[in-house]
């Protein structure tokens, strides 16, 4: 478990989470279906009824959306692209894929697998809606998650990001023009508009007396909007980090540690007086591997007085490291994929600093007050 989601299980190798938000929008979908869609679609059920078919059509949509989500992720797998986890929240799901897409061709495959899914789940539940015709309660449940799954098929084909169909966009515009950057703020601005239309059509809906709608459609579209200025944001970053080098952010003034330290003196000493989040271990005068807070966290504190850095740290040869000339965009790209707050940085097998995410925020901050 986490601060945010919580582990249920893993699917192909790869981590699902859900958000905490899925299960007030669990309870209110379930509500909903049960105390007021399938009563006025199926009328004279037991009460008992509506909330379990309802219970079960929101499990069903959501099972969907998951398979959703493996669509992109069994895509960006097959262009050999790591996926980090699959998350279900508030507003769907989201696989974290760890890497962008080198061409326009694996973008569009990758965005679109998603929208396939939900095409052929739609098309399968609808089907089993028509063989259940003589049982009311199945047919209930498919002939809602069919419709579901083809209006998810529909929305997410809307060609702006953050939806699916911002990327397959992106992708014809990058094929067109070769230029990522600007098939990039194409998309996510045809996003924006698009997210505008959502907001202007839900006011509609609840100056016209449709209250509960219009609240929805306003309320996604704001939040297509904010996703669609993250994407704007993060392009913008991109294009600043991408044109400076690692060694103008990275921090060469090394705090070691004796290899022997134990990590009780050493959480005293330095990380709690110290200010530091990474420290190099040193063996006979040269680094050995760096040790982080993250580290120190995964031994049990009890262990702490009998075990040395040299325990605890992440040995040289297996630390995430860059070179002096790599791009500041490449480096925190890295820390993303790998999930990790710094890295080592490495010229000719010599580790001549470390840069950490803090590096990069302070050195945006200088560049941004200087105009460098």
């Amino acid at each position: 478990m986490t601060s945010k989601h919580l582990r249920i299980a893993r699917i192909a190798g790869i981590p699902i989470g859900l958000d905490y938000s899925w299960f007030l929008i669990f309870v209110l979908l379930t509500w909903s279906l049960g105390a007021s869609y399938f009563p006025a679609q199926f009328p004279g059920w037991a009460s008992w009824e509506y909330w379990a078919i309802g219970a079960l059509a929101a499990i069903l949509l959501f099972v969907s959306v998951l398979l959703h989500e493996l669509g992109h992720a069994t895509a960006a797998r097959h262009y050999r692209i790591p996926v980090r986890e699959i998350t279900l929240f508030i507003f769907g799901g989201v696989a974290q894929i760890q890497e962008e897409p080198k061409s326009a061709s694996s973008e569009f495959w990758i965005a679109i697998a998603g929208p396939i899914v939900s095409l052929m789940l739609g098309i399968l539940f609808s089907a089993l809606a028509l063989l259940a015709a003589s049982i009311p309660q199945l047919l209930a449940i498919f002939r809602y998650v069919g419709y579901l799954n083809l209006m998810l098929f529909l929305f997410n084909l809307i060609p702006g990001f953050p939806l699916d169909g911002g990327r397959v966009l992106r992708a014809f515009i990058w094929g067109a023009t070769r230029d990522t950057h600007k098939a990039t703020l194409i998309a996510a601005n045809t996003g924006r508009f698009i997210a505008y239309g959502f907001i202007v059509m839900g006011l509609a809906m609840i100056f016209a007396g449709d209250l509960y709608n219009g609240l929805w459609m306003a309320f996604i579209g704001w939040f297509l909007e904010s996703a669609a200025v993250a994407q704007v944001q993060q392009q913008k970053l991109r294009d600043i980090l991408s044109r400076y080098p690692v060694r103008q952010a990275m921090s060469t003034d090394l705090t070691t540690l004796p290899a022997h330290i134990t990590l009780d003196v050493l959480a005293e000493h330095h990380f709690l007086n110290g200010g530091k989040r990474a420290y190099i271990v040193q063996k006979a005068g040269n680094a050995a591997g760096i040790l982080t807070i993250h580290q120190l966290r995964k031994v049990p504190k009890s262990q702490w007085p009998l075990t040395t850095a040299a325990q605890a740290m992440i040995p040289l040869a297996e630390a995430i490291t860059v070179h002096p000339d790599d791009d500041l965009w490449t480096a925190l790209s890295d820390m993303d994929r790998e999930g990790v707050n710094q890295v080592l940085v490495v010229e000719n097998g010599v580790m001549t600093g470390i840069l950490s995410r803090e590096d990069v925020v302070s050195f945006l901050q200088y560049i941004n007050t200087t105009g460098a």
